[in-house]
């Protein structure tokens, strides 16, 4: 194999990285916003920030990307409490509220049209 092949293929990887990396971080502040919402408190800076990245196993047993997104958020508008998503893959695996894990719908999130 020449270098050229190698490069073409290394390039490639970090662009589809990259690409799937940027769609995960979209759907998190998707999350994040909902789950804000739906307890009553105010999403702050409409952004979230990735905290931590891994490899972990999917219900098939397939390696995935689990990527850990921190956002804060305030409950009375002059203070802030943390919060994180966490992702597995593009599916979303749970969603913590300063230390209070919110299972159920926020949870069965998976693209951004649902």
């Amino acid at each position: 194999m020449s270098w050229e092949i190698l490069l073409l293929g290394l390039l490639g990887a970090i662009g589809w990285y990259w690409y799937a990396g940027m769609h995960a971080r979209e759907q998190a502040v998707v999350v994040g916003r909902r789950a804000c919402g739906d307890a009553g408190v105010q999403f702050l800076d409409e952004s979230v920030a990735l905290s931590r990245i891994r490899f972990a196993r999917n219900g098939s047993g397939q390696l995935q990307f689990q990527r850990d997104y921190r956002f804060e958020f305030s409950d009375t508008g002059n203070n802030r409490r943390p919060g994180v998503v966490r992702m597995l893959g593009d599916r979303v695996e749970w969603v913590g509220l300063d230390g209070e894990w919110q299972p159920g719908h926020v949870a069965s999130v998976s693209r951004l049209g649902d």
